[in-house]
This record gives C-alpha cells, sequence and structure tokens, in this order.
C-alpha cells in the first residue's frame, strides 16, 4: 500500500484500514512513518457525494 504525503483529507484512518484489510497474504507499507502515524489518528471522515443512492433510485424505477 502506497502512503505517500498528500493532502490531508486523503490520509484518513478508514483509508489505512481498508488497505489493511483488502490484503489476503501480506502487506507492505511503502511511505514514512509520520504519514502512517498521521492516518492512524486522523477520523476525520468527510460525506462522499457519489450519487449511488440516486443511480439504485433509478434502477429500481426501470
Amino acid at each position: 500500500m502506497l502512503a505517500p504525503q498528500s493532502a490531508p483529507m486523503l490520509l484518513t484512518r478508514n483509508l489505512l484500514y481498508t488497505g489493511i484489510t483488502r490484503a489476503k497474504k501480506l502487506l507492505i507499507i511503502v511511505g514514512s512513518e509520520n504519514v502512517v502515524n498521521y492516518m492512524i489518528q486522523n477520523v476525520d471522515s468527510k460525506k462522499r457525494n457519489t450519487g449511488l443512492e440516486f443511480k439504485m433510485r433509478q434502477l429500481g424505477q426501470a
């Protein structure tokens, strides 16, 4: 998993958790320890506006 120093909104605990849980046999995190520690502490998550709910409702009406 690549953990580069980037925008704080991208360095969230949720993203780190997703990377860890999707690894099947082995996980190698490439990045600085500071970035990974920041991700662990960053519990800030934003509401995602994907439009998925709208698309699902449209499928239900078809």
